[in-house]
């Protein structure tokens, strides 16, 4: 949830989620102890197959020096890759394609400025103040080219702003206004990856807004693969409506040594918590063997840099036909309102909350309404992609955004996470999802006339 969305490099700027402390406190729902969903396989107890034990297992491997913190087009986040597969595999997930990998291939690009200039009613810019984005070596265009022009105005959630830019896909002068000029560099550096498009979109860091103008640029552009991690449980008699479980499993990799000379960024709780709960959520279903819609189990690549992997992943689909998304990020720790809860981004946009509220009666477990509205985490995350097109998508999570001790450091390690407390987690957005997977309950869609 970092929501993500946003991104890293943007969100230092404008302030990110993901806020956990350390928690200790075990579990002591009864409801936990020992549920087993109306319905469920005879001898299936969701304890023997969601517990502490299990949970720990697969944290510890995602979350290990091994995977060398799991960053994007680095030989750990392939370990990583590896072993989500393998999991898949062992649980008898199908592919996605009906092929033997797991692995949902896409492309970006790579971009490495070599020159940029630019002329504004007749005043010379330097390249330090033009950031393009596109996918030409050579880039040269005016204000004759047909370009769109937009603003981000001093005050502006400049994050978000360039966001909503580089995303709609059009031919665009961005207008960025200079009390950003701290910012502007990052944008920079948050640009050099990106979708193959024909668009192209100038920034340009100038509080004019000019009459004329023409940019000229340089850049190598290179070829890179990515691939999100995806396996399938086909439904019984709703074979073509979809639920999807889903979570990130890329983190930073290895940055500057910490104090204690750790340079490793673990992302235990970011996310592969989340991860965590996606392959456990798989084994528990594909055990019980009674979905009548299809499950889709998703862990994305490239959140960290831009939630490019949950886009690509997102637009295969008809969103008419995705029922609901569960995106699970950053549940190691314990709530605001301590053990056995968790919060739902986007709650008043869809009833998916009160539905999973309904599933839950009795089981001594709260979902809540996302406490930290000012955040904007329904947009942040990766839910936000099939949520812009009416998909009742959220994230559901435990992070304290008031206090996220060990938020991309390299502190973020699994000692510092809580096993009871996030297999109970699990379990309850097990027993929660019941009766969509069944096929008996289907959300209301989000609003899209709402969605800014």
């Amino acid at each position: 949830m970092k929501y993500r969305a946003i991104t890293y490099l943007l969100l230092m700027y404008t302030g990110s989620m993901y806020a956990q402390t350390p928690a200790s406190k075990p579990t002591n729902s009864a409801a936990h102890k020992s549920a087993q969903p109306a319905g469920a396989k005879p001898g299936l107890s969701i304890d023997q197959v969601i517990n502490p034990v299990a949970v720990e297992q697969i944290e510890k491997t995602l979350s290990s020096d091994a995977m060398q913190g799991r960053a994007t087009f680095t030989p750990g986040i392939e370990k990583a890759a590896d072993y989500i597969e393998a999991q898949f595999r062992q649980a008898g997930l199908k592919t996605l394609t009906g092929g033997a990998s797991y692995r949902q291939p896409f492309t970006m690009l790579a971009t490495k400025p070599i020159s940029a200039s630019a002329t504004i009613d007749g005043q010379t810019l330097g390249a330090d103040r033009i950031v393009v984005v596109s996918a030409a070596t050579q880039v040269k265009v005016d204000d004759h080219s047909g370009f769109e022009k937009a603003y981000i105005k001093a005050g502006a959630a400049f994050g978000m702003e360039v966001l909503k830019n580089i995303k709609a896909k059009k031919n665009t002068l961005v207008l960025v206004d200079s009390s950003f000029e701290k910012s502007f560099p990052r944008l920079a550096r948050f640009t050099r990856q990106q979708f193959k498009s024909d668009n192209t979109i100038v920034f340009l860091l100038t509080s004019a807004d000019p009459a004329t103008w023409s940019i000229t640029a340089e850049q190598e552009v290179t070829e890179q693969k990515l691939a999100n991690v995806v396996g399938i449980l086909p439904g019984k008699s709703k074979k073509d409506e979809y639920v999807i479980f889903s979570g990130h499993y890329d983190h930073l990799g290895i940055g500057k040594p910490d104090a204690k000379g750790d340079s490793i960024y673990n992302g235990a709780n970011d996310d592969a918590s989340g991860t965590t709960a996606v392959i456990m959520l798989a084994r528990y279903f594909a055990k019980k063997k009674n979905n009548e819609r299809t499950l889709v189990f998703a862990t994305f690549t490239a959140e960290e840099i831009g939630e490019f992997g949950s886009e690509y992943f997102s637009n295969q689909f008809d969103p008419s036909k995705v029922m609901a998304m569960f995106n699970i990020e950053m549940i190691g720790t314990e709530s605001k309102w301590g053990t056995n809860s968790a919060y739902i981004t986007g709650y008043e946009r869809t009833d998916m909350g009160k539905i999973l509220e309904k599933n839950l009666t009795g089981s001594g477990f709260t979902f809540h309404p996302d406490p930290y509205p000012q955040e904007n985490l329904f947009y942040r995350s990766d839910n936000a992609t099939l949520a812009k097109q009416g998909v009742p998508a959220h994230t559901i999570s435990t992070s304290k955004m008031d206090s996220e001790k060990y938020y991309h450091t390299a502190g973020d390690e699994i000692g510092t996470l809580d096993m009871k407390n996030m297999a109970a987690i699990i379990r309850s957005i097990a027993i929660s999802s019941k009766s969509i997977v069944d096929g008996k309950d289907t959300p209301s869609r989000v609003d899209t006339q709402q969605l800014r």
